[in-house]
């Protein structure tokens, strides 16, 4: 199947991507000192310069390890940023390391300001052109609408998308998404506001410029929102080591098995700490993304 360009809108790349490989899996890449393999963990007393060499190096051999798996990859900007200069530069060089092996990238992020503030976010991480290259960043709502245009305007322009929060994994996300107004809950609120950016900016696909971040220990929300956010895509967290099955992420889907990628990260980065593998820890971590793929192959329709 012929790829699009990279002019095409990035919820179409994406989805001709999941149709080629057969695969809504998102490796996220978040690299843990303590938990690098034998022979890339460093030494204690290492340099920052030194552990942030250890991250490149882990994260480059997990896209090695998945790049045929896997339509896209989400790297966690914190744990490059903890480095300081030199993480920072370990990041761009896996982010150039995902795009040379066809991947998209997801920049995990979740930025957000006001004026001239967002737009910066927004010129600096994505497209092509940014000094970040991202495909995608994910983007909290909660300083309201200007706060947000800024990331969706400028994706538009340069053929990417942002993921907004709308109802996260974790287990206090409750404590405000829930809170009644209205007579819905905040996140549904959110997410109609997602869902209508998405609906003026709508692709080939069928999918506009805006995703959303749902998570997958909340499968009931995840499917009623999937019904009442048809035109926006998900990406969906909690997949794995998190504790969500692939049977929970399956309202995610539409009914050509599109509308969400579907995000593991420790389940596959670090899955030869579980399982080691006789060939070493990027056999185990493949064998752990074909598992995962396999699983949420059986429960996407089409």
């Amino acid at each position: 199947m012929p790829m699009p360009s990279l002019e095409t809108p990035f919820f179409d790349r994406l989805a001709a991507a999941i149709l080629a490989k057969r695969s809504p899996l998102m490796v996220g890449l978040d690299p843990r000192w303590q938990q690098l393999p034998e022979g890339l963990r460093p030494a204690d007393g290492a340099s920052l310069t030194e552990v942030a060499e250890a991250f490149r190096a882990h994260s480059c051999g997990v896209i090695d390890a998945v790049a045929d798996l896997t339509p896209i990859i989400k790297p966690q900007a914190a744990f490059f940023e903890q480095l300081g200069p030199a993480g920072m530069t370990a990041l761009a060089a896996v982010i150039d390391h995902a795009h040379a092996a066809g991947l998209l990238v997801c920049i995990d992020g979740k930025r957000n300001d006001i004026g001239s503030t967002a737009e910066a976010y927004a010129d600096g991480w994505l497209g092509a052109t940014s000094p970040w290259k991202g495909d995608a960043l994910t983007v909290s709502p909660y300083l309201g609408d200007d706060s947000l245009e800024p990331f969706t305007n400028i994706a538009a322009e340069r053929g990417c998308g942002v993921f907004i929060l709308v109802k996260t994994s974790n287990p206090g996300g409750g404590l405000f998404q829930d809170q009644q107004s209205g007579g819905q809950p905040l996140y549904r609120q959110v997410g109609n506001y997602v869902d209508s950016i998405a609906k003026a900016t709508v692709g080939e696909c069928g999918y506009g410029v805006a995703g959303a971040v749902v998570g997958a220990t909340y499968p009931e929300q995840l499917a009623k929102l999937r019904a009442a956010m048809p035109h926006t895509w998900f990406l969906v967290p909690g997949f794995g080591a998190q504790g969500g099955a692939a049977t929970d992420v399956a309202g995610g889907f539409d009914a050509k098995g599109l509308g969400a990628v579907v995000n593991s990260s420790r389940g596959v980065i670090f899955a030869y700490e579980k399982r080691p593998h006789a060939d070493g820890w990027q056999a185990a971590v493949r064998v752990a993304a074909e598992e995962a793929v396999q699983q949420l192959r059986e429960v996407m329709p089409g």
